[in-house]
């Protein structure tokens, strides 16, 4: 089962409450707080995609820049002799530590 849904680009975690009997979920990734409802699945989509629609215009009624979830840049933080490291192999290999963690990353199981 997927806990996610995606709708023009954003994407949404999907839980479920016994005790009210609804779907719930929040938009993931960004700052602002987003949250839908819906008694069934296809309520729950409905209110997503609305609650994302409306996020949207507001953001260019007020002229603001909406918020982009994963642009693709975060912070690690490493012990100080892996840094040290990999740097050492990075160099030696002349590509960049960046270019190094990205396709580590690529090539691991959760980028599959």
């Amino acid at each position: 089962m997927n806990n996610t849904i995606q709708y023009r680009g954003y994407i949404g975690s999907v839980e479920f409450s016994e005790e009210d009997g609804i779907f719930y979920g929040k938009v993931l990734g960004i700052r602002s707080l987003i949250s839908y409802e819906g008694e069934s699945a296809r309520e729950l989509l409905d209110d997503f995609h609305g609650a994302v629609d409306e996020y949207l215009e507001n953001c260019a009624a007020e002229g603001k820049t909406p918020e982009v979830a994963y642009k693709g840049s975060f912070n690690i933080r490493i012990s100080p002799e892996l840094h040290k490291r990999l740097i050492l192999y990075v160099t030696a290999h002349n590509m960049s530590l960046n270019r190094y963690i990205e396709e580590t990353l690529e090539n691991s199981p959760a980028a599959k």
